[in-house]
């Protein structure tokens, strides 16, 4: 069964986030003074005592303002109280009760479901007086607490959500046992406005993450679980990725930074490249972070709808095209999509599950050793200085990506020209589509290898 899902609801600005980081160990909500910062809802795995469950953070919800992206934040909350198990409620305890607190609480009282209410910003015995006010609102208990600081009550509000799921007959389903470790990440990347969100909502079939036609919206990287053919997958959607000169200090570069660090923790790469405008040097960029992560990589060409009069021909054209500007992606393969259409999406899911088995494909020695004796006879690297690259023997040390160690007279002999060679031999014989190739070389005295 499905670990219980706490969501944390407020208005703007009420420190919601700032709570999820505090629960959740580690700053991986984004947190900033700029009200509305979290626009999408975030899902994170969180643990108190023992206890497993899934936390999820949501925008500030403003039921009376029309902002631009008022209406879609407050469709991601209703969706998050929908789902949840138990709700959060989080107030400011140095604004008092607003006549927005008072809206969400008519809201929550349509939902019937455990409701906490969390007066945040008590930061000294001083200040707990200030939680009384909050009775006026009617729900539960006002319970204190200093998300900034963690010095007032969060510890007493996560004994409570546990009090909670044994009402809700979840105390069975809490233990460490049940946590999914199972699931195939896939980190959605690309720059802003390629169709990343979209992507991702069409996948899940839902609208998880808000989409706009502004480049920039996704700001945090938003985890979403999928199942596709008993499969389960973690969809990653990530913030657009930028040239650094473009993105200014703050919100923006956070997002960014959380969308590598997203690159870096998942399984297969996604690159998800605009049809209408080609690579850019951004999106080389990314392969470049990505194959110095060692991870699998998809390219996924969106919006291949708004291409007209497509032939055979015109898919073709296309891919050489890619492959000539990035050839250090020429492992990965292509996918031609589209989000409006629901184009080739299914491809994404069995392309992933056969570049991660490629990621984690190991090689007998004695294969390996006879496909570099082939490779070296059929075209030896050219003496240096009357000096020649040898190689001894090779042997497969690591997966994820695969990697190799070649024992050779001397690593100083080892051009990059050759190792391009051998990696494309070992390609050709050996199905490594979609994930990058590690041969680096230790040398050895030769006179110990005639012994």
């Amino acid at each position: 069964m499905r670990q219980p899902i706490v969501a944390i609801i407020g208005r703007p600005n009420v420190g919601k986030s700032t709570l999820v980081n505090r629960i959740v160990g580690s700053r991986r909500a984004i947190v900033d003074d700029l009200p509305g910062v979290t626009r999408d809802r975030a899902y994170y795995d969180a643990e108190w005592l023992n206890h497993h469950f899934t936390l999820v953070d949501t925008g500030g919800l403003a039921p009376g303002e029309q902002e631009l992206f008022t209406n879609k934040i407050n469709e991601q909350v209703v969706v998050a109280l929908e789902e949840a198990d138990v709700i959060i409620f989080v107030v400011d305890g140095a604004a008092g009760i607003t006549s927005l607190d008072q809206e969400i609480c008519q809201l929550l009282r349509t939902m019937k479901k455990p409701v906490l209410l969390a007066v945040n910003k008590i930061d000294s015995k001083e200040q707990l007086g200030n939680a009384a006010e909050f009775y006026g609102l009617g729900l539960s208990d006002p319970m204190p607490i200093s998300a900034m600081h963690g010095t007032v009550g969060v510890g007493d509000l996560l004994d409570e959500v546990l009090e909670s799921f044994k009402k809700l007959s979840y105390s069975r389903d809490l233990s460490t046992e049940d946590v999914d470790t199972e699931s195939l990440r896939i980190a959605f990347v690309g720059r802003p406005n390629v169709g990343k969100s979209s992507l991702v909502n069409k996948l899940l079939g839902e609208e998880r993450t808000i989409v706009s036609d502004i480049a920039g919206t996704t700001r945090d990287s938003i985890d979403s679980e999928v199942k596709w053919h008993d499969r389960k997958f973690t969809l990653v959607d990530t913030a657009g990725i930028r040239r650094k000169s473009k993105v200014s200090y703050g919100v923006e570069m956070f997002s960014v930074d959380r969308a590598i660090r997203s690159l870096r923790r998942a399984d297969v790469t996604v690159l998800v490249i605009d049809a209408t405008e080609g690579i850019t040097d951004q999106d080389k960029r990314i392969i470049e972070t990505n194959t110095q992560a060692g991870k699998g990589l998809l390219l996924v060409v969106n919006k291949w709808d708004l291409i007209p009069q497509k032939t055979t021909r015109t898919t073709k054209e296309f891919e050489a095209k890619i492959y000539h500007e990035l050839p250090h992606a020429a492992y990965a393969p292509i996918l031609f999509t589209s989000a409006v259409t629901g184009q080739r999406l299914d491809k994404i899911f069995e392309w992933v599950l056969k570049i991660y088995e490629n990621c984690n494909r190991r090689i007998q020695t004695s294969v390996l050793n006879q496909l570099l004796l082939e490779a070296y006879s059929l075209s030896p690297p050219p003496p240096i200085k009357n000096k020649r690259f040898k190689i001894y023997y090779g042997t497969q040390v690591d997966v994820g990506p695969p990697s190799f160690i070649l024992f050779v007279n001397s690593d100083k002999l080892f051009k990059d020209s050759y190792r391009r060679y051998l990696e494309h031999r070992l390609r050709e014989s050996i199905d490594f589509q979609g994930t990058p190739i590690v041969l680096t070389c230790r040398s050895k005295d030769e006179k110990d290898t005639k012994g």
